[in-house]
Order: structure tokens, then sequence, then C-alpha cells
């Protein structure tokens, strides 16, 4: 096998909480799929704690793991996004935010301090998040007349593929979700029902 066609995300938003001489980090971690989730995320968790004195997060994204951002929120540079990534990094997960939502306790913690701080909140908020394994498909949209419905359906069932949306009528349409590593050998089989037309969408 030429890549990796899987990947680790979390099923469901989790949280848990670690504390450091008198600070709270509440850590929550969220499955997310794009950059755009962070916003709405971020303000709800501004709104349930607005008392914070910092909200700070990393995100990870991407089935090839490639995109990630980390934001301190007013720690100092590199005490906190960075050691919540690293974690991300480290426990080889994707399409997921970790945000941990700081109250200060009165005591500075310093640097190495900080670091532990952001680091353990995330690790505990992943011990407890339920981790699962997907694999990395290609949605495809296959049109055919009516008449091949039959013959379609057989190799869907036979293969167990992911309907993802349908339409029958005198031309069919179906949008298929296909393991990467499957593709070739259902296209063959597709393309030996007459008149099946396939149309790749995207990677998911």
């Amino acid at each position: 096998m030429l890549f990796d066609d899987t990947y680790k995300t979390i099923i469901a938003p989790t949280e848990n909480i670690f504390r450091d001489r008198g600070s709270k980090f509440l850590a929550y971690v969220y499955p997310v799929t794009s950059d755009s989730d962070i916003k709405p995320i971020i303000a709800k968790l501004k709104a349930e704690h607005p008392k914070a004195n910092h909200h700070c997060w990393a995100i990870r994204l991407g089935i090839d793991r490639s995109v990630f951002r980390v934001n301190d929120d007013g720690e100092p540079s590199g005490t906190a996004g960075k050691p919540i990534l690293n974690i991300l990094l480290s426990r080889n997960i994707t399409n997921v935010l970790v945000v941990v939502v700081r109250y200060f306790g009165g005591t500075l913690l310093g640097v190495p301090g900080l670091i532990n701080a952001y680091k353990t909140a995330t690790e505990m908020v992943l011990d407890v998040a339920e981790i699962i394994e997907k694999t990395v498909n290609d949605i495809y949209t296959i049109t055919f007349d009516y008449v091949q419905m039959n013959d379609v359906m057989r190799i869907i069932k036979d293969e167990q593929l992911q309907v993802l949306g349908q339409v029958s009528e005198l031309n069919c349409r179906i949008k298929l979700s296909i393991r990467k590593t499957q593709v070739e050998q259902i296209m063959g089989k597709l393309n030996k029902v007459s008149g099946v037309k396939a149309v790749y969408n995207y990677s998911g």
C-alpha cells in the first residue's frame, strides 16, 4: 500500500479538567471538518466562561493531517497552542479542535508550568474522548438507466458500499462513498454494467 487509508478522529465533543496551583484548565475536544468550525465553538465557550482569562486552542484538519493552527490567546507565545497541538500530533488524530479554557488562580505557573498544564489538560480530555478509526473514502456519483438498477444495487450490496444519496427515476443517480483502496476494483465492476457513468466528487 502506498499510503495509509485510515485516520483517527473523535466521535463526540468531550471535556475534562486539570488543576494546578489554583488555576483551572478546562479542556474541550470537538470533532470538526473545517476552519469555519472554530469561531462558533470559541464564541460558545466564551459565552459559557466569560470570566475565564484565556481560551487557547489548536486545530488539526485533513485526512493527510496537514492542516493545523494554534492560538495562545494572550498566554506567553508557545506555551499553550503548541503544547495542545503536540499532543494531537503524538496521538495521531485529525479533524479535531481542542480548546483549553483557563481560569487564573493567582499563582504564576511560569513557562514550563504553562506548557505542562496545557499539555496535561489535552492528554486528559483525549483520554476520555472516544477515538475511532475512519477509512479514507472517495465520493462518487454514478448515473445509469432505471433498467440497470438491480445490477447496480447488487454491487452496492455485495461490496457493502455506503449510499449517501439516491434519486430513482428513469435516469437514476446514486452518490456513493467508496474506500480509496477499493475504488479500482469497484469501478471495474460498475463499468461492466452497461450505461453506468461514474463521476468523482471529492475525498472525505
